[in-house]
């Protein structure tokens, strides 16, 4: 909680820099702007000036400024059109880029809920195995996933009946269950073989939430969260000739991109996908498989 209590205050600090910078920044440029064009007019008409700039186009950079003078908010609403988007549409297969964009900073926390986080993990892997190669400026990992309690009964995922009726399996759960244990394995193993070289330290946990995923959040240093909503009709079969299931098909999901860089709106919202997200976490459970675990 600590950690988090620090994260939470560097993005603060972070977020009122840019806020004085976005209300000066104007005021200064405005006044450099006018000094200019008040020195190249009178470096024009009043010779001593002019002689001590050793300058003659005096009047034609004064203008040149008055007229950037002017235009500076046009250009300004410009840049900001033209900005990368606050919120965008990305597909779940695209998450490879988020991640290597979180793996920059110093202290990388990644957040996931939602289904197995298997497009998630693939691309943890691979990012975290480079790091015993290049850690660069990475100092923590911190890596928690939500994943569903697989040991109750649910309608997805599960077998499609009558009428595409679900019908709670367990052992297609279990099937499930057991995907997040390995994924789980893999990337503990990496964590506490990257923490003890020394380099950073690195934690990774799973927890479990009750009910079924119907969301999907990815949260990136608590500055970027990405969420969609699972198609919770997708089917699929373990065999040619074997019954139908419903499991939703995380690498389909479109997933919506909201960024503290963007409007108070936009950062109003990744703030409560956060806090969503914490609480839940706060809320959840160790998973099954982990119970009686020597930590």
């Amino acid at each position: 909680m600590a950690e988090r209590g620090n994260g939470q205050a560097e993005a603060r600090m972070g977020r009122q820099l840019k806020r004085y910078q976005d209300r000066f920044e104007p005021l200064v440029t405005r006044a450099l702007l006018l000094g200019i064009f008040v020195t190249g007019l009178t470096a024009q008409f009043v010779k001593p000036v002019g002689d001590a700039l050793e300058g003659k186009a005096f009047l034609g950079g004064a203008l040149l400024s008055l007229v950037g003078y002017v235009l500076y908010d046009a250009v300004r609403e410009l840049s900001s059109s033209v900005r990368v988007p606050s919120r965008a549409l990305v597909n779940s297969s695209q998450l490879g880029s988020f991640v290597s964009e979180a793996f920059h900073a110093r202290r990388v926390e990644i957040s996931f809920l939602g289904y197995t986080g298997e497009t998630l993990y693939n691309e943890l892997y691979h990012r975290l195995e480079d790091l015993f190669d290049s850690p660069g400026p990475i100092r923590k990992v911190s890596v928690r996933m939500l994943v569903p309690e697989f040991g109750e009964p649910m309608t997805v995922p599960s077998r499609v009946g009558d009428d595409s009726r679900p019908v709670d399996d367990p052992v297609f759960r279990e099937r499930m269950s057991q995907r997040c244990q390995e994924y789980d394995g893999i990337l503990s193993d990496i964590a506490e073989r990257l923490t003890a070289a020394g380099r950073l330290v690195v934690e990774c946990e799973y927890r479990c939430y009750p009910g079924i995923p119907r969301d999907k959040i990815c949260i990136f240093n608590r500055v970027q969260v990405l969420h969609g909503l699972y198609d919770l009709s997708a089917r699929m079969r373990l065999n040619h000739l074997g019954p139908e299931y419903y499991d939703p098909k995380g690498y389909r999901t479109d997933l919506n991109v909201w960024s503290r860089e963007g409007t108070a709106a936009a950062e109003a919202a990744v703030s409560t996908w956060i806090k969503h997200f914490d609480d839940l976490w706060d809320l959840a459970v160790e998973p099954r498989w982990r119970q009686g675990a020597v930590h």
